[in-house]
């Protein structure tokens, strides 16, 4: 049967346009049977579905209208189509375009593909062909317009500082610092217990500054021998120590342009924070062994989890390299002190991980939020990461004395589970001013939960 003719249409109750979105369809095509065919088959399970016979004609229906979704033919009078397609893509269109021709070869498909093309339908075709092809385009429109509004609601919510996942007012600030900080050339000092994520910070400035098309380099100081980090970090020449039998660059070098983040600044020998103070200040670089300065253009990024003003008290560590560090210093919170943003790090780890490991993802439920809550993380947020990837293994959150499978039990400090539970939602609304709808997302749970407890409790 020539699913080509519009005889031969067919719609089932299922595909028909109830509950379909008012998308709008251009089809371009040189023959009147197909274009019947294609806008009949479209047009009662889509909205508007317009017709042209060539490209001149199209192209001022396109100036009148904007359409979701163009069908073109390749082989047209005047003007091809993947001609127009071309034209389309450099003129910004961002819609979709499939391309249909009854004459195709590799070439075309390839050139197709180049062009911009969302998908290529070889006629004849049948209506299920077509309409999975158009059902396509629209779901992937509509996930495109979804993630905008997300990334939108994101930006408004966590200030929209990429690989940085809060909500708490203590870490909204430091992303605003971020924000503000990224594009300047300026050396940054990133200090915080460990696992506070001094490495996301770092990483975050450089996606976000002038330098992000470059390199970004770390270097933990504290994991290079004390005798071979000043060759790591500037380089070498030939025979410039014993085993040193070929020239080699350092990390500087590889940096050019872009970032250099010297993680742990502290356990830096004096020696080499003589030579790094020497490049901060005249930014050239002398290899070990060499007479030869060489110019470099790196942001230096440092962080550490001590207080270098105690280092530099006790004569560890320099103190003009401290002040030339310190131009912008930014001090990252510990988890304890930001308990609002438990919930979202959790849920983040577990839709990050669970595919990766191939479990299925554990559901945070309040009372587990409560334990978490109520727990200090001494290793902050590599420890809370640490403890979601081994519950994801397990199957249960291992949160001390017992699982979460809905036992009555205590904290660690020997507090009634209910009462931790009680103090983190009551905190919660505190921190959200009595804004329920908003304690509840935080919280994870639903509204009419949280009214319930409320109720309970008897603070409405």
């Amino acid at each position: 049967m020539d699913q080509t003719k519009p005889g031969n249409v067919q719609s089932s109750p299922d595909q028909a346009g109830a509950g379909q979105p008012p998308f709008s369809i251009l089809v371009v095509d040189d023959e009147p049977g197909m274009l019947s065919f294609l806008q009949r088959a479209l047009a009662q399970r889509y909205g508007q579905v317009d017709t042209a016979g060539s490209v001149e004609q199209a192209v001022p229906q396109l100036h009148r209208r904007l359409y979701d979704l163009i069908i073109l033919d390749i082989s047209l009078p005047g003007r091809s189509g993947i001609e127009w397609l071309h034209d389309l893509r450099d003129d910004g269109f961002a819609g979709d375009v499939i391309l249909i021709t009854a004459y195709a070869d590799l070439d075309t498909a390839i050139d197709a593909l180049r062009a911009g093309a969302s998908d290529f339908l070889l006629k004849p075709f049948s209506v299920a062909q077509m309409l999975n092809g158009v059902a396509r385009c629209f779901e992937r429109s509509r996930l495109r317009r979804e993630n905008f509004v997300l990334r939108r609601e994101i930006e408004e919510r966590s200030t929209a500082v990429d690989g940085v996942i809060c909500q708490s007012d203590a870490m909204q600030g430091i992303c605003e610092r971020l924000k503000r900080i990224a594009p300047t050339n300026a050396t940054v000092l990133i200090t915080g217990e460990s696992g506070t994520g001094k490495e996301v910070a770092a990483r975050a400035l450089h996606r976000m500054s002038g330098r992000h098309a470059g390199p970004f380099v770390p270097i933990n100081c504290a994991a290079i021998a004390a005798e071979l980090i000043e060759s790591e970090l500037f380089g070498h020449v030939k025979g410039a120590f014993t085993g040193a039998q070929s020239a080699r660059e350092g990390l500087f070098y590889y940096a050019q342009g872009g970032t250099l983040f010297l993680d742990e600044i502290a356990e830096m020998p004096a020696a080499a924070q003589a030579k790094l103070l020497r490049v901060l200040e005249e930014r050239r670089i002398r290899p070990v062994g060499s007479e030869q300065e060489i110019p470099v253009d790196v942001r230096v990024i440092a962080a550490t989890n001590r207080n270098l003003k105690e280092e530099v008290a006790q004569q560890r560590f320099r103190q003009d390299l401290y002040y030339r560090l310190q131009v912008v210093e930014l001090n990252l919170p510990a988890l304890r002190e930001r308990p609002d943003d438990i919930a979202l790090l959790a849920r983040h780890f577990i839709a990050s991980m669970a595919q990766a490991l191939n479990v299925p993802p554990l559901d945070l439920t309040p009372r587990a939020l409560a334990r978490m809550a109520a727990y200090d993380w001494p290793g902050n947020v590599r420890e809370l990461r640490n403890f979601i990837e081994r519950s994801l293994i397990l199957g249960w959150f291992d949160l001390g004395t017992d699982d979460d499978s809905g036992d009555d039990g205590e904290s660690a400090s020997g507090e009634r589970l209910e009462a931790v539970e009680k103090r983190h939602i009551l905190a919660t609304l505190q921190a959200c001013h009595g804004n329920k709808s908003e304690a509840a997302r935080r919280l994870g749970i639903s509204r009419k939960t949280l009214d319930r407890k409320c109720t309970a409790w008897g603070c409405e």
